[in-house]
């Protein structure tokens, strides 16, 4: 059984949070969010961690986590680039950032030949995540043709500190059949909304969302790299145009090439998206640190 590799999506200039996230100290012994994914995930059987950064905290980023990790997990890590496009396609010389998340796996394509999972570094997702995506991926062919995806409850999924964007799911019989970015979403007067045309729309607090906790075979790269080609001739010359995970998946699944299993956590999120959500967040890590979910000391 091949013991799966989990990708970390760091590469993000935390323009909302005002600083770099991926970094800032949560746990009571320095440890960021990410220390507790990956402690999760190799409690959960994956024994490789690959980070994908931007080119302005490597070096930093490195110097933490390589002393760290050492002797723990494998480690990678490599630059999510704006250059780093499909042979034969071009873009706007103007544009200033990478094409977002589904650019962002790519760029791990010549560095992961196992199934993987895809995970941002800034969201905390719970045990139970890395277990239900490690019993998927596990006994998963290299060449299969499917993918799955961690499940979240929405009203779970929301911060005390502004609005979210999240992917509200579509599913039939366990399988993901759409998946929609709604923007703006908070809560109000008791109810969950998004607002849209001016208007508050609103949403069922049982929805299931995407937060971007994605299981994947290695032909997933290739699925990728042909629809980011088909994307950048669309796209091009727009400077702020992303390309979003979802955007992968939503053709995937309409196509039929690669079904979608949804997985469901019942767990809490939570994350930084906002400065304001730094001490709640501590004060969650602190709680289960109490419950015996992690030691006070992930890597001592």
């Amino acid at each position: 059984m091949i013991k799966p590799t989990l990708l970390i999506l760091a590469a993000g200039l935390g323009s909302r949070y005002g600083g770099i996230k991926q970094m800032d100290k949560i746990g009571p012994s320095g440890e960021s969010i990410i220390d507790y994914s990956i402690f999760d995930a190799i409690r959960a059987g994956f024994d490789k961690v690959v980070f994908v950064l931007n080119d302005r905290i490597l070096e930093d980023f490195k110097a933490i986590y390589e002393p760290r990790l050492k002797n723990r997990i494998k480690t990678e890590y490599i630059l999510q680039e704006i250059s780093d496009v499909p042979n034969g396609t071009n873009y706007n010389p103007e544009r200033k950032k990478p094409w977002g998340t589904g650019h962002a796996v790519l760029a791990a394509r010549n560095h992961i030949s196992e199934p993987f999972a895809v995970i941002n570094a800034d969201d905390f997702y719970g045990r139970e995540a890395f277990f239900l995506i490690s019993g998927y991926l596990s006994p998963l062919d290299n060449s299969e043709k499917s993918c799955a995806m961690i499940g979240f409850q929405l009203k779970n999924t929301l911060s005390d500190h502004g609005s979210v964007s999240r992917g509200i799911c579509q599913i039939s019989n366990g399988y993901l059949t759409d998946v929609v970015e709604r923007t703006k979403i908070s809560r109000k007067n008791g109810k969950i909304v998004y607002r849209a045309h001016n208007s508050d729309i609103a949403l069922e607090d049982q929805s299931v969302v995407s937060m971007n906790f994605w299981g994947f075979s290695p032909v997933f790269f290739k699925q990728a790299e042909a629809e980011f080609r088909s994307f950048l001739n669309e796209n091009a010359e727009k400077t702020e145009a992303e390309f979003y995970i979802p955007y992968v998946i939503n053709k995937l699944v309409k196509t039929g090439e690669a079904p979608c299993k949804v997985l469901t956590s019942n767990n809490k999120w939570f994350g930084v998206t906002y400065k304001e959500d730094k001490p709640v967040t501590i004060e969650k890590i602190n709680q289960l640190i109490h419950r015996g979910f992690y030691p006070e000391n992930l890597w001592k």
